[in-house]
């Protein structure tokens, strides 16, 4: 359906778990945070619910994120359940890939279309700093079991950061120099612990690898669900993409809704405001009022979101709000019709 800026939304991020096994620096602290309680956390027949009724509504692809999925036992039935619905041409998996490597056979019995693996270094120790702990063999051994599925769409996620020297993203993007992958570097958000880290444009991680690898080619055509940009450089069998979510803003084209693990849809990553799915599921409300508080969610969409002052692009979807990115934290966005801006941690909302 389109929202009342005229997007199509069409994709559905929807988080399984708020648990994760590793506690990336710019996601998690590094005790964690608490963990939502069983019960409240959408069953998978809820999930399938909840997908089937978005599908009604023009849903047509969906992404299994957390925390990490694949912490949740029984992730591939999930899946099964969710492509056997009528009018989910895709679902797709978000993970660190430490587990990928036992669990991608069942994956891909069950329907998996694609796999984006986060790997935000190839070198181990700062991998482990990073990760707090985590051990890059086993991210890497997911990756190669990804691969070894031709049919699945397979890519590496990174969030560079400035202090991360670019030779180590040189070398990452040089994985798709000879592989069938392709490495996207997505700009830090300013969400939770991110909002502490220095992130690196796009901009400047084109420029490093065009001196690396020479000048590349925009692809054109849609290569994934959301709004990344992708280049092709010179005797690359994969792509180079690039999601700068701040720096280059595309909220005029955004396409996404995302399901909290909780059932909160959220129709903006940066705002704490969406409708509570799970509290009609369990007050036995039926599929044509969970339908109908979907429906209202989306089309309210925000214009834009205000993790820095909002671009043109944003501008000349609405002019209905003023003095844009100058609220805190937490305060009400008088120019956005009441929303409040987000205060939770990445692995709480869903990657």
């Amino acid at each position: 359906m389109r929202d009342q800026f005229g997007r199509s939304i069409g994709y559905m991020r929807v988080s399984v778990t708020d648990r994760c096994n590793l506690r990336c620096v710019y996601c998690m602290p590094a005790e964690g945070v608490p963990c939502v309680s069983h019960s409240d956390i959408l069953t998978f027949d809820e999930i399938t619910r909840i997908c089937r009724i978005a599908s009604s509504v023009g849903i047509s692809r969906i992404k299994l994120t957390g925390g990490e999925p694949l912490v949740r036992r029984g992730l591939p039935d999930l899946l099964r359940m969710i492509k056997e619905i009528s009018g989910i041409e895709q679902v797709t998996l978000t993970t660190n890939g430490i587990l990928l490597r036992d669990r991608i056979k069942e994956l891909a019995a069950n329907g998996l279309d694609g796999v984006n693996i986060s790997i935000d270094t190839l070198n181990p120790e700062r991998y482990a700093d990073i990760t707090r702990g985590g051990n890059l063999k086993e991210a890497l051994a997911g990756l190669e079991a990804a691969l070894s599925y031709p049919e699945l769409t397979v890519r590496i996620n990174c969030v560079p950061m400035e202090d991360v020297p670019m030779e180590e993203y040189i070398r990452l993007a040089a994985l798709a120099k000879e592989r069938n992958l392709d490495v996207r570097f997505i700009e830090m958000m300013p969400i939770g612990l991110g909002r502490k880290f220095v992130g690196v444009s796009g901009d400047e991680v084109c420029e490093r690898l065009a001196e690396a690898f020479g000048m590349p080619a925009e692809c054109t055509g849609r290569f994934g669900n959301g709004p990344a940009v992708y280049a092709h450089f010179p005797g690359f069998k994969g792509k180079i993409g690039f999601i700068d979510a701040v720096s280059h803003q595309f909220c005029d084209t955004c396409n996404r809704v995302r399901l909290t693990s909780e059932g909160v849809l959220k129709p903006c990553l940066q705002y704490g405001t969406g409708a509570d799915l799970r509290k009609l599921l369990r007050s036995g409300a039926d599929d044509e009022a969970i339908r109908h508080e979907m429906s209202r969610t989306i089309y309210e969409k925000p214009a834009c979101h205000h993790f820095s002052a909002c671009t043109s692009n944003a501008e000349q979807i609405t002019d209905s709000f003023s003095d844009a990115g100058q609220t805190a934290a937490g305060q009400t966005d008088a120019g956005i019709s009441g929303q409040t801006f987000e205060t939770m941690d990445m692995s709480q909302i869903g990657g």
